[in-house]
């Protein structure tokens, strides 16, 4: 049987920036914003788009698309060995879902939450002391959080009924996934922005603090995002890719798809900033201050600012639902990657029961997460793996395809399939510019990192959270990929 298709280019369109859009979006573009210079952050922001995002994504579908498998298979064909990368690539953004899925889960209560504001005035000590349960150190984790593991089990059903049937139940979700959240967010927006101090939310979101552009480390702010913005290193785009013809457009597919998360994102920064901006002057605090609360933002400053807008129940309940419509096309999209390589291996397995093994599996990966220590875990793991294992990842990718397979050739593959035609200079980033660009991100990561412990976490919970799981990510890959017998050519 010849491989499944998706039943159009729109389709895999949705799938692909239902796999960009996510959580991301809404809470880490607007607050690196907000955090490195406003408006100026856009500068960085573009130019690493064009220079990186952009061509990386070529890149990724070009390789899936010709290779006709998924991530491990795709490097498999270039050299055996290398299929490593392919295993590192979807092992990364399995463990980035075994963690996603909980916030996912976190989102769920929310909305349900969101009915009768029952986070009240404490946001803070809501989220907590009586949704998470924190505990006070990484070292106390006995406890399971028995609602967040209910959550969690209804977060991974969603996902498996997603994916179940592989591309034929993903395009049939995507169709309202993908367009969903983004209506939602329209009409938050539209909601948000004829607030009072709206306006000074939405100054403050777009104002350039120019001096920011010489810091490197917007630079590598920027690098990061568009990185794990667009699904690059974990296996997602090179595997839907692969259910393309081999004669689909990959430039102008790229492209579109690039514009339209980064668009979503400036979009997402206008609902937050104007939120913001309206708590700002009900409760007399500055807006750098409430910019400021990062991965907090979405489960404390957001609901908190959502109770003081009229009709709050109404809005709350929005934005939870975009969050779990946001997250759930990202989630599944990282299981899909996984399924992808395991069902190109072994072709006599049902394609439902290797989504169930995967979601299975991924679901007992993340019940470290729903522990009372679980937030302290999920902060370590998300650093180590997004600073260093899809960054490192995405380093490989390129000396494989730039050095070994040759990125001239994989240009003149993307050329004949493609109306806009790229030059030598794709070659030349993919060559020189972008792996010099990552291991300037490896670098200040690394230097940041050895300098400071990591949000001052004890050393033995790094060592362990941290560089362990990163440990164990590189030797199941070479294992992986040493055991595994080449496929015949």
């Amino acid at each position: 049987m010849g491989r499944v298709r998706w039943s159009s280019r729109l389709i895999f369109i949705f799938a692909a920036v239902g796999s960009a859009v996510g959580l991301g979006n809404v809470w880490r573009f607007p607050y690196l914003a907000g955090k490195y210079g406003g408006g100026a952050f856009l500068i960085p922001y573009v130019v690493m788009l064009v220079l990186m995002g952009i061509p990386l994504l070529m890149m990724e579908f070009a390789i899936g698309q010709r290779m006709q498998l998924g991530a491990s298979g795709s490097f498999g064909k270039i050299k055996h060995m290398l299929s490593s990368i392919g295993f590192g690539a979807v092992l990364c953004g399995f463990v980035v879902v075994s963690y996603y899925a909980v916030v996912m889960a976190w989102s769920l209560l929310y909305f349900k939450f969101s009915f009768n504001l029952a986070w009240g005035d404490q946001t803070a000590k809501f989220f907590t002391e009586d949704v998470i349960r924190l505990s006070s150190s990484p070292f106390e984790s006995g406890v399971i959080v028995s609602s967040i593991l209910v959550a969690l089990i209804i977060v991974w059903f969603l996902i498996y009924f997603s994916i179940w049937k592989g591309i034929k139940s993903v395009s049939k979700v995507v169709t309202l996934t993908m367009p969903l959240p983004i209506i939602l967010l329209v009409v938050l927006v539209a909601r948000v922005v004829t607030l009072p101090g709206a306006d000074d939310g939405i100054a403050y979101y777009l104002k350039p603090n120019w001096a920011a552009i010489l810091d490197p480390e917007v630079w590598s702010a920027a690098m990061s995002q568009i990185f794990f913005t667009l699904s690059l290193a974990f296996g997602v785009m090179i595997a839907y890719a692969s259910y393309q013809h081999e004669e689909s457009d990959i430039a102008k597919n790229a492209v579109v798809i690039s514009v339209v998360n980064s668009c979503i994102s400036i979009v997402a920064g206008f609902a937050v900033f104007a939120t913001l901006g309206y708590m700002s002057v009900q409760q007399n605090i500055p807006v750098h201050t409430l910019a400021a609360s990062g991965p907090k933002l979405a489960f404390i400053v957001f609901p908190q600012a959502l109770s003081l807008i009229p009709g709050a129940p109404v809005f709350a309940a929005l934005f939870f639902l975009m969050l779990i419509t946001l997250g759930i096309d990202s989630a599944f999209s990282l299981v899909e990657a996984v399924t992808t390589v395991v069902s190109d291996k072994y072709t006599h397995l049902r394609r439902e029961d290797v989504s169930l093994y995967v979601c299975v599996f991924g679901f007992l990966s993340g019940v470290v997460f729903t522990t009372t220590a679980g937030l302290y875990y999920l902060d370590i793991v998300d650093h180590f793996i997004t600073s260093y294992g899809l960054v490192f990842v995405g380093l490989l990718e390129v000396i494989a395809v730039g050095w070994i397979y040759g990125a001239e050739k994989l240009r003149k593959y993307i050329n004949d399939v493609s109306e806009i035609r790229i030059g030598v200079w794709w070659s030349y980033l993919i060559k020189y510019i972008i792996p010099t660009l990552l291991i300037f991100l490896l670098a200040t990561s690394l230097y940041s990192d050895l300098k400071t412990p990591y949000e001052d976490y004890p050393r033995s919970v790094i060592l362990v959270m941290g560089w362990g799981v990163l440990l164990m990510v590189a030797l199941i890959s070479y294992a992986m990929a040493h055991f595994s017998k080449p496929k015949k050519r």
